[in-house]
């Protein structure tokens, strides 16, 4: 973790973590309140009622440890607090320098590496461990050096770049890799620009991607309220270390692990969905690939929906007025998300749009949710000194809070008008955000088709108020005057925008947003909290619930454990995200988690969401594959958090066949398909299916954070050879599987070959993915924090 903040300073009487933390977050806000002038406020309030355990819980943890900062919640997004303010680029520690370097519990840590940090994306396993003095471990990366040239063409945005950027690295394989921009196309990017496209390194499935110092770095340090004299220090220091990256002269040839190049003018404008990130739609496109998805079968690019019914119309009263409905319309147009809302071209560019389309006298229709969250109070002084910001408010787009709403799920409620008229009619509603993940069932529940777009795009497509649009050939709305208006009418200029960013974006915004930071609000500062250094469990919270990985753990390791007849809970095809494993958003009134909050008393408006509850062990395995869009093979086309309990045929909820097998004394496995586990670095997808029994996950391939936290939590993740699948081998899943790894701990090698035979005669060989021996120490452990608890009393 980052060094510790000088200013933190050291107490006798608090626990010093062995490493310690310099930032700690809440930072997520679920939009309940929207298109209102006193949003923030009102969706504040109602995040402290519902949180208030789990917050003071933070504040007790700023209390109880030394280095340790908690930046109350509502002040923005984490990534973008540590690009705008808190990180370093160099340490000055003591006269000793040294650069820059962070990881986080949040994938999208790589934001930092736009500003030359080396930063990623850890889970929350290891983040622990780490903080408990614990060293990490990692295969020495391949580089990818991704060439980039030329210049973006007029109205193009980053978001486009960025996209664009995403199927091209996804589609090299760059998963567990570093990836290092360079070339002449650099000085055209801004440091905003950059910050975007290092974003989205998870959705591209690299470790890291990396921008090298330049002298755009250092102009945006000076912006964001960094000293002259530490901007200097920096660049002193990375010139005499040949760190830092001149343009102006003649550069050497690289020599990196594979290349890639992208010339900037051939970008296009763009967006991704209706269900992955790296899915990409070309704008003009757009309208063609719709229909392509509504006729498709069900799947990444498909929605089944027959030819005779999709140009329903459903009608609906939304507040005594009449309302239609149809596949493709907007029902959700969100301005969110680390990944746009520092960058303040695009925001501005939304902003630009707004006026256009606000003097032209065009409207979004009413029951549209739209919303703005900034990632920063930074955002709201550039918008409000541009006067922009009332013109995004006519439109409905009005601020509701700062920090991660929509892309990770908190999209609160739709009216219910508009989510009977969807639920009744099997509409396929879209979604449109400025996120960087659009996995089924993440953003909401009624929004099947959900499509990642820069903010003006974001706010076209709500005036429009469909995807099933042509922006070329068909009109966005009709004007005051009667006139129908086009895509083209509305849609800044490149130097529009910088004209207004030259203007609005001020060095003193980011001084006076971060001077007053640390200070709270109100409602944080008015939490009670515990003056103890253990916390008070309260065992009747369904919050806060004490985790039971230390229950009847003992000083000696156990050792290899036989995977023997083990069953199957789950056969899966690829791509299989960390949101289909535990998702974060609303938690379904019929999950296995909602009847534990009912037998608790707990009203279903006071559910929240899963994300709310990771806190609580006992939800959060409940929750465990229950996302409404889960494909198990088992089920033969249906959808949902169902599953064969293969012994009886029963079907049955994920979680109560995984406790009828650990009942019965069975251990289970999962098969999976290629990309398992890729998404959010969410620490529960590994520790909800060890709750739930999950002793080895089979996959073609895994994402590297999650393959790191399932053998963080003692899951043994072994990959099929290539060319090999569950398919190719002829496992339906109702096989009994024995993994044959040696019983002396000391005959296991990292990727080493493992026999894996069924009980109807079947067997293959798979590789081995503990990728190093500390992580096969983890399992032999039973994972990585009773290594690390055994490891502290040993060395008392």
């Amino acid at each position: 973790m980052r060094d510790a903040m000088s200013k933190l300073g050291s107490d006798p009487n608090k626990i010093n973590p062995l490493v310690p933390v310099d930032l700690v977050v809440d930072h997520s806000v679920q939009v309940d309140v929207a298109r209102s002038e006193n949003a923030v406020q009102a969706n504040m309030e109602l995040e402290f009622s519902r949180n208030k355990e789990r917050f003071g819980f933070l504040k007790w943890g700023s209390t109880a440890f030394n280095n340790m900062l908690v930046v109350p919640p509502g002040s923005g997004i984490v990534h973008q607090v540590n690009l705008e303010y808190l990180a370093r680029v160099v340490f000055n520690n003591g006269g000793i320098l040294y650069p820059d370097s962070v990881v986080g519990t949040d994938s999208h840590t790589t934001m930092i590496d736009g500003l030359g940090v080396a930063g990623w994306g850890v889970g929350g396993i290891e983040a622990e461990a780490t903080m408990l003095g614990q060293p990490m471990s990692m295969v020495l990366p391949a580089v990818v050096g991704f060439k980039l040239s030329g210049k973006l063409r007029n109205g193009v945005t980053a978001t486009d770049l960025v996209l664009t950027v995403t199927q091209m690295l996804r589609k090299h394989g760059v998963v567990g890799k570093f990836v290092e921009f360079y070339g002449g196309g650099m000085g055209e990017l801004s440091l905003a620009d950059r910050a975007t496209i290092a974003n989205m390194s998870p959705e591209y499935g690299a470790t890291m991607g990396f921008f090298p110092v330049d002298a755009k770095t250092l102009d945006y340090l000076k912006l964001t309220g960094r000293s002259d004299e530490t901007v200097a220090m920096i660049e002193s220091y990375l010139r005499a270390n040949n760190m830092f990256v001149d343009y102006s002269q003649v550069q050497a040839e690289r020599v990196y692990s594979s290349y890639l190049e992208l010339d900037l003018d051939e970008v296009e404008p763009c967006l991704s969905g209706p269900k992955r990130p790296h899915d990409r739609v070309t704008l003009k496109n757009m309208k063609s690939d719709w229909h392509s998805c509504l006729d498709s079968d069900v799947g990444f690019k498909g929605f089944a929906v027959p030819k005779e019914s999709q140009g329903k119309v459903a009608e609906f009263s939304f507040k005594g007025t009449p309302a239609k409905i149809k596949h493709g319309d907007v029902v959700i147009a969100a301005i969110t998300s680390c990944t746009n809302t520092s960058n303040p071209n695009v925001m501005l560019g939304a902003a630009l749009v707004a006026k256009k389309a606000c003097d032209l006298g065009l409207e979004v229709k009413p029951w549209i949710k739209t919303s703005l969250a900034p990632g920063s109070g930074v955002v709201k002084k550039y918008l409000d000194k541009s006067g922009l910001q009332k013109y995004l408010n006519q439109l409905g787009f009005n601020i509701v809070g700062y920090g991660c709403t929509t892309c990770i799920g908190n999209s609160g409620d739709l009216d219910e008008s508009v989510a009977a008229a969807i639920s009744e009619n099997d509409v396929v509603a879209a979604a449109v955000l400025s996120g960087n993940r659009n996995f089924e069932g993440r953003v909401h529940a009624l929004t099947r088709a959900n499509y990642l777009a820069s903010p003006p795009l974001v706010v076209a497509y709500a005036l429009a108020g469909t995807v099933n649009i042509d922006f070329e050939k068909e009109p966005v709305g009709i004007s005051k005057d009667g006139k129908e208006v086009y895509f083209r009418d509305i849609w800044p200029t490149t130097d529009e925008i910088a004209e207004v960013v030259k203007s609005s974006v001020l060095p003193d915004m980011f001084k006076g947003t971060y001077e007053s930071i640390t200070k709270g609000n109100p409602m944080w500062n008015e939490l009670p909290v515990s003056a103890s250094t253990l916390y008070p469990w309260d065992p009747k919270s369904t919050y806060i619930h004490e985790p039971p990985y230390f229950k009847d753990m003992t000083m000696t390791p156990p050792g290899a454990r036989p995977v023997k007849d083990a069953y199957c809970l789950l056969n899966f095809g690829d791509s299989i995200t960390t949101d289909h494993i535990s998702p974060a958003g609303s938690i379904h009134p019929d999950s296995p988690a909602a009847k534990f909050l009912k037998d608790r008393s707990v009203e279903r408006k006071d559910f929240n969401s899963y994300g709310s509850r990771r806190g609580n062990d006992e939800i959060m395995a409940r929750g465990t594959f229950a996302n409404i869009r889960l494909v198990n093979k088992f089920l033969k086309g249906e959808v949902g958090p169902k599953t064969i309990h293969v012994p009886s045929g029963e079907k049955l909820a994920v979680f109560d066949a995984a406790m009828k097998y650990k009942n019965e004394g069975h251990d289970t496995i999962i098969l999976a398909g290629a990309e398992y586990g890729s998404g959010s670095s969410r620490d529960w997808a590994a520790k909800g299916p060890m709750l739930q029994g999950v002793k080895a996950v089979i996959a073609k391939s895994f994402e590297r954070i999650h393959r790191s936290n399932l053998a963080g939590m003692g899951i043994v993740p072994l990959c099929f050879k290539a060319g090999e699948d569950a398919d190719s081998l002829g496992l339906t899943g109702h096989e009994r599987y024995t993994i044959q790894l040696p019983t002396n701990v000391n005959e296991i090698k990292p990727g080493q070959d493992v026999t894996v035979t069924t009980d109807d005669g079947k067997s293959f060989t798979c590789t081995l993915r503990f990728d190093t021996e500390v992580e096969l120490a983890y399992y032999t452990h039973g994972g990585i924090l009773p290594y690390v608890i055994r490891k502290i009393a040993a060395e008392q």
